[in-house]
C-alpha cells in the first residue's frame, strides 16, 4: 500500500467514526453532511452509503456541500477542539470561514467552539448564521437551544428545540434537552409528556427516566414516579442516581422500609456516596426494626466510620433496634436483670465487642435506650469493683475505650453508689502516686477512670503517655477541651451581656454547652435558594429572596455549633455569622467547624437583644429553640425581624404547649420539690423518673434528651420557658409584618395531608391548628416554620 493509500484510508476512517459519532448524538443532519462529504471523495465507500439509506437519504451531489471545507480539514480542525487545543482551532476556524463563508457545517462547528469557551453570545451568532445558510438544519437548532439554555434564556431555548425536531423528530438529545428547558421553567406538565416522548425514541435513556420521575415527584404523582424509577431499575438495577431517587419517592409515599433497602443498596455499591448517606441517616429518624437487618448494620458502620457521615443521633433509635437482634447481644440480654451479671464481666465484654456498630454507636452518642443504660451502667462497676483481678486485652480496651466515651459525651449521667465512690477515691490516689514517681498506670485504669470522670479535669492529666490503643480516649477527652479553653479566649464579643434573664441563661449553658456531640448531618450538595424553597414547598410572595446567589445568613443562637454548620452546608455559596450567649458552646463550635474545614462561618458572643448594634441586615435568619427562653420572646423576635432584610427569609423555632404539657407537669414537680440545676438533684429527680410509673414520667423516658446531662437540664431544668400556641404564631407574624412561608418539608406532612388534600392548605396556620389539636405529639420537639419579611 502506497504511503498516499494509507493517508487516505486513515482519513477515510476519521471521516466514518465521525458520522457514527454524530448518529449516536442524534446530529442527524450533521451526520448526513458527512457521509455526503465521504461520497464525494470516495465514491463507491459503501459504509457510507449504507449510512445514507439508514438515515433515509440518497447521495445526491448539491452546491451546499461543494460549498463545505475539504472534510480533512474540518478533520484537523475537529481534532484541535477534541486536544483542548481551542485557541488554534478558534484561528483556523477563522481562516477556513474566510475561504467557506458560506458553509453552514462550520459555522454549525465554530459556534461550538464558541460554547466550549463559554462565549455564548458569540456561539449563538454561529448557529444563528448557519441557519440563515440552511434553514432545515436541525444540529444548529439543537446548539442554538443549548446556548440560549446556557444563557438562562430558557422560552427561546425551547423553540429552538422544538424546530428541531419538528426537522428531525428522532434527534434525542434535543428531546431530552427540551424536556429538562421545560423541567427549569416550571412547565410539570408539558415536561413530563417531553420526557415520555424522549423514551419513546430511546427507552433505554435512564437519564430521561430519572428526570421523568423528579417531574412526576414534583407534580404530586409519586406513584408514577415510583414506576418509573422501577422501570428504570429493571434496565440498570445499580443505577445510583435512580437507586436515590427512588428512595426519596418512597419516603413520600411514607414507605420508609423501601427508602432504606434503596439507600441501602447505593451505599453497597459505592461506600463514599455521601447522598445516601444523608438520606439514610434522615430516613431512619425515629425509625425502629422489628426484625433483623443484617445487611443494613454493615452499611450503617461504613456511615460512622465515615467523617462526613450523618448525625448519629438521626439513626440511634434504629440502630439500637437493630444491635438487640444481634445474637451476641441476646447471649449478654437478661443476664443482668437483677442488676448483677450471672457470667463474668469479662465474657459479657466478649460478646458485646463482636459488635461494632454498638462500639461505634457508644463512642459518638448519648445511647438513648434504658436498658443499654442499665447495661453499660453496671459494666462500668464491675470493672471498678474488680479491676484487680482484670488483665488487659486488646478487646477490653477497645471496649473499655467506647464506655469511657460514652459517658464522656453523655456528660456522665450515670449515677455512681457509695461503694464506686470509694474505690474511684482510692483508685485516683493511687493513680497520682504513681505517677509522681514517675510510673505509668495501666492502661485498663485510665480507662476505668475516665468513664467517671473527663481525664482532663484530673489534676495529673500531663503526666499521662496514653497508648495507642486509648488514642482517641486522649484526643477526644484531653486534647479537644483544652483546645476550647484556648480558643474561648479568641471570640469575638459583640458587648456585655446585660439583660437578667440572658445572663441566666448564658450561665447555664458554661456550664453544660448542649448538645456535646461528635458528627452532624452536612448537606453533601449546597443549593440555591431557589432550590431550597422548592424542595421544602415553601410559598413565598416576594420572588427576589430566590435570586441571592451568595445569601448572608444569621444564626440567633447557634449552641455548639451543629445548626450553623448544617445550614453553611445547605445553602451554596453562603456567608454564615452565628451568635450564641455562651462562649464554651461558641469555642465547642469553632473547635467543629475547624476541625471539619469549613470557612464561611463567622462565630460571635452576642445577646439577641443587642443585635441592632450590629448594623447589618441578612438575607436569612435562623432562630431555633432560642427565643422561647427570653424573657419577653416578642422583643427578641422584633429585633430579628429588624436585622432581616426586605424579602428575606426567616425559620423559628418554639415549643408548643400543647405538645409539652407532660413537661409542664414535670416542671411543677421540680419546682414543688425546691430541686436546683445541679449535678445531684438533677440525677436524683432523673432515677425518680426512671423508677417511675407515672404516665407523664414514662412519656419522658421515650425522650432522647433525658440520656444526656446538658440536653436534659435544658428539656427540664431550664432557668426559663414560655411555650406558644398556633393562633398566639399567628398573632405574632401579624404584629411583625410577616408572612407565614410554611413548615418545611417534615415527616408530620404526609399526615397533616390525608384530612388537608390542597396545596393551600399547608399555609392555614388554622387548619394546622385543628391537626395538632387531634394529633397532640406533631410538634413535641416545637413548631419550626418559615416566614418572610414583606417591603415596607
Amino acid at each position: 500500500m502506497t504511503k498516499q493509500n494509507t493517508v487516505n484510508s486513515a482519513r477515510l476512517s476519521r471521516a466514518l467514526e465521525l458520522a457514527q459519532s454524530q448518529v449516536r448524538q442524534g446530529q442527524t443532519e450533521t451526520a448526513r453532511a458527512t457521509y455526503k462529504n465521504v461520497l464525494q471523495q470516495f465514491p463507491e465507500n459503501i459504509e457510507a452509503t449504507e449510512g445514507l439509506k439508514s438515515l433515509q437519504d440518497v447521495f445526491i451531489p448539491d452546491e451546499q456541500i461543494i460549498a463545505d471545507p475539504p472534510l480533512e480539514q474540518l478533520q484537523y480542525f475537529i481534532d484541535l477542539r477534541l486536544q483542548g487545543q481551542l485557541r488554534q482551532a478558534q484561528e483556523y476556524a477563522e481562516a477556513l470561514i474566510k475561504n467557506f463563508p458560506n458553509s453552514a457545517i462550520l459555522h454549525n462547528m465554530y459556534g461550538s467552539l464558541h460554547a466550549d469557551l463559554r462565549q455564548h453570545k458569540r456561539a449563538i451568532e454561529c448557529y444563528q448564521n448557519a441557519l440563515e445558510i440552511k434553514p432545515d438544519y436541525s444540529a444548529a437548532y439543537y446548539n442554538l437551544g443549548t446556548a440560549l439554555k446556557a444563557q438562562g434564556q430558557l422560552g427561546d431555548a425551547i423553540k429552538s428545540y422544538q424546530m428541531a425536531l419538528n426537522i428531525s423528530a428522532d434527534h434525542v438529545k434535543a428531546s431530552f434537552d427540551l424536556s429538562t428547558a421545560l423541567q427549569n421553567l416550571g412547565d410539570l406538565d408539558g415536561a413530563i409528556a417531553s420526557f415520555r416522548r424522549t423514551l419513546e425514541i430511546k427507552p433505554d435513556y435512564v437519564e430521561a427516566s430519572c428526570n421523568l420521575g423528579i417531574v412526576l415527584q414534583r407534580a404530586g404523582d409519586l406513584d408514577g414516579a415510583v414506576n418509573t424509577y422501577q422501570q428504570a431499575l429493571a434496565k440498570t438495577p445499580d443505577h445510583i442516581a435512580v437507586l436515590n431517587n427512588l428512595g426519596s419517592a418512597l419516603k413520600q409515599k411514607g414507605d420508609i422500609e423501601g427508602a432504606i433497602e434503596c439507600y441501602r443498596k447505593i451505599i453497597e455499591i459505592d461506600h463514599d456516596y455521601a447522598p445516601a448517606q444523608f438520606n439514610l441517616s434522615v430516613a431512619l429518624h425515629g425509625f425502629q426494626f422489628d426484625k433483623p437487618q443484617p445487611n443494613l448494620i454493615s452499611v450503617l458502620e461504613v456511615i460512622l466510620d465515615n467523617k462526613a457521615g450523618g448525625r448519629p443521633k438521626s439513626f440511634a433509635q434504629a440502630s439500637i433496634s437493630l444491635v438487640k437482634f444481634e445474637l451476641p447481644f441476646q447471649a449478654v440480654s437478661g443476664s443482668y436483670a437483677s442488676g448483677r451479671f450471672d457470667r463474668s464481666v469479662l465474657e459479657i465484654i466478649a460478646d458485646l465487642s463482636k459488635i461494632s456498630l454498638l462500639l461505634q454507636l457508644m463512642a459518638l452518642y448519648p445511647l438513648p435506650d434504658l436498658e443499654l443504660e442499665i447495661l453499660l451502667k453496671t459494666i462500668r462497676r464491675e470493672i471498678l469493683l474488680g479491676l484487680r483481678s482484670i488483665s488487659v486485652t486488646p478487646e477490653l480496651l477497645r471496649f473499655q475505650q467506647a464506655l469511657a466515651l460514652q459517658c464522656f459525651t453523655n456528660e456522665y449521667i450515670y449515677e455512681c453508689s457509695d461503694a464506686e465512690n470509694e474505690v474511684l477515691k482510692l483508685l485516683e490516689q493511687e493513680v497520682e502516686a504513681s505517677l509522681q514517681n514517675d510510673q505509668q498506670p495501666d492502661p485498663v485504669v485510665v480507662a476505668c477512670l475516665a468513664s467517671y470522670r473527663a481525664l482532663y479535669q484530673y489534676d495529673w492529666w500531663q503526666l499521662l503517655v496514653l497508648p495507642e490503643d486509648l488514642f482517641e480516649l486522649g484526643q477526644r477527652q484531653i486534647q479537644e477541651p483544652l483546645e476550647e479553653q484556648r480558643l474561648r479566649t479568641e471570640l469575638p464579643t459583640l458587648q456585655e451581656v446585660t439583660d437578667e434573664v440572658s445572663s441566666a441563661v448564658r450561665d447555664q449553658y458554661e456550664e453544660h454547652p448542649y448538645p456535646r456531640w461528635v458528627k452532624c448531618n452536612q448537606h453533601p450538595n449546597p443549593i440555591s435558594i431557589k432550590a431550597f424553597l422548592k424542595r421544602q414547598h415553601l410559598r413565598f410572595s416576594d420572588t427576589e429572596i430566590a435570586d441571592i446567589s451568595e445569601p448572608s445568613v444569621l444564626i440567633a443562637g447557634c449552641g455548639t455549633g451543629q445548626h450553623p454548620i448544617e445550614t453553611a452546608a445547605i445553602f451554596k455559596d453562603c456567608h454564615v455569622l452565628a451568635i450564641d450567649l455562651s462562649l464554651s458552646s461558641l469555642a465547642y463550635a469553632q473547635r467543629k467547624t475547624t476541625e471539619m474545614g469549613l470557612t464561611n462561618i463567622e462565630y460571635m458572643q452576642a445577646d439577641i437583644l443587642d443585635l441592632k448594634k450590629l448594623e447589618r441586615q441578612f438575607d436569612v435568619i435562623e432562630s431555633v429553640g432560642v427565643l422561647h427562653h427570653m424573657d419577653d420572646p416578642m422583643a427578641g423576635w422584633r429585633v430579628l425581624t429588624d436585622c432581616l432584610k426586605p424579602g428575606g427569609l426567616m425559620r423559628i423555632g418554639l415549643y408548643s404547649e400543647l405538645a409539652r404539657q407532660h413537661i409542664v407537669q414535670i416542671r411543677d414537680e421540680i419546682q414543688e420539690l425546691g430541686l436546683q440545676p445541679n449535678e445531684s438533684d438533677m440525677k436524683w429527680f432523673r432515677k425518680t423518673i426512671l423508677d417511675s410509673d407515672k404516665q407523664h414520667h414514662r412519656l419522658i423516658i421515650q425522650s432522647a434528651d433525658l440520656y444526656s446531662l446538658s440536653s436534659y437540664r435544658d428539656l427540664l431544668f431550664h432557668v426559663q420557658e414560655h411555650r406558644f400556641t398556633i393562633p398566639q404564631i399567628q398573632n405574632g407574624l401579624a404584629t411583625l409584618g410577616l408572612q407565614f412561608s410554611g413548615f418545611g418539608s417534615t415527616h408530620f406532612i404526609p399526615g397533616f395531608r390525608q384530612s388537608n388534600p390542597n396545596v393551600e392548605d399547608l399555609y392555614d396556620l388554622s387548619k394546622w391548628q385543628a391537626y395538632e389539636e387531634n394529633s397532640l405529639g406533631t410538634f413535641a420537639g416545637m413548631y419550626q416554620f418559615w416566614c418572610q419579611r414583606a417591603h415596607d
